[in-house]
């Protein structure tokens, strides 16, 4: 008994099936390799520069370099760590991005759930103006803050540093607070507060945990923001530098094994500090850390 052949349009279905399929591995093909791309893109300076940090001063200047190091030395690392100013501006710029952490986070947040939960007059140009105010070029605020801080006198201190970077990061932490509450369900707090909670115990017990991801993706750009940040911190300080203005006054007279030393020290931080709430920002994209 003879089986029943395909018909054409059976062989159609397939063919577009397969054709479907095909575009399906090639567009997944093609985000693989774009992810590859942009992540050696990332890592690839990371770690020239770490294994040149790393490696004897004579090695710095070869050419062509090894990829990977032959020789591990920590040398340079000495050599900068007990260079004059290094140690006391890491822990200046460590309190500086602190401080500018908490400080934002603290006004950032409530203004930001205040444009998430609360509808009034003016919400939208108001958020237009809070990130006009990052259109100012920051040569312009950093004269007369440095005025304000001298008549204040807090300047050449790491709280008129750290209010600077708190006044740069506050307009990116309200808009990126605001859309982190948006996307937790309000009916959640309301259901909060019909068993009994207070707004303030709702917002703590209820909103606070599920926007804890976002808060973290924040609080890096936040860190990052004034860890990295180095023309307010020249102006306005003479003594107490950050460490990126540290090395910025000494750049030009260091030689490279110190420059990569210090390109790795002001790194290094970034990264832990990612590491550390790495699965509140695995959590921000549905992924459980375990």
């Amino acid at each position: 008994m003879n089986g029943a052949q395909p018909s054409g349009t059976d062989i159609d279905t397939r063919a577009m099936r397969q054709a479907r399929g095909r575009r399906h591995l090639a567009g997944r093909a093609g985000l693989y390799i774009l992810a590859t791309i942009l992540a050696l893109w990332v890592l690839a300076p990371i770690y020239l520069i770490t294994i040149t940090a790393f490696s004897p001063r004579d090695v710095v200047r070869e050419y062509p370099k090894h990829v990977i190091p032959q020789e591990f030395s920590v040398e340079s690392m000495d050599f900068f760590v007990n260079s004059t100013g290094v140690l006391s501006s890491l822990w200046n710029s460590i309190l500086v991005a602190a401080v500018t952490l908490v400080l934002s986070t603290t006004i950032g947040a409530p203004a930001g759930y205040a444009l998430a939960r609360f509808v009034f007059r003016g919400r939208d140009p108001y958020r237009l103006i809070i990130l006009s105010t990052r259109a100012f070029p920051i040569v312009i605020l950093s004269i007369p803050l440095a005025v304000t801080f001298l008549n204040w006198g807090i300047y050449d201190s790491i709280w008129a540093v750290a209010l600077m970077h708190t006044a740069l990061a506050m307009p990116f932490t309200v808009l990126i607070t605001s859309s982190i509450f948006v996307s937790v369900p309000h009916d959640l707090e309301e259901a909060a507060l019909t068993l009994g909670c207070t707004p303030m115990q709702a917002f703590l017990r209820v909103v606070m945990p599920l926007a804890l991801p976002g808060l973290a993706a924040a609080s890096i750009f936040t860190f990052v923001l004034s860890w990295n940040e180095v023309f307010a911190a020249v102006i306005l300080t003479l003594q107490e530098r950050t460490l990126p203005a540290q090395v910025l006054t000494t750049l030009t007279s260091s030689p490279p094994h110190f420059r990569f030393a210090a390109a790795w020290f002001m790194l290094a931080p970034s990264l832990i500090f990612i590491f550390l709430i790495r699965k509140y920002l695995l959590g921000l994209w549905g992924r459980v850390s375990r």
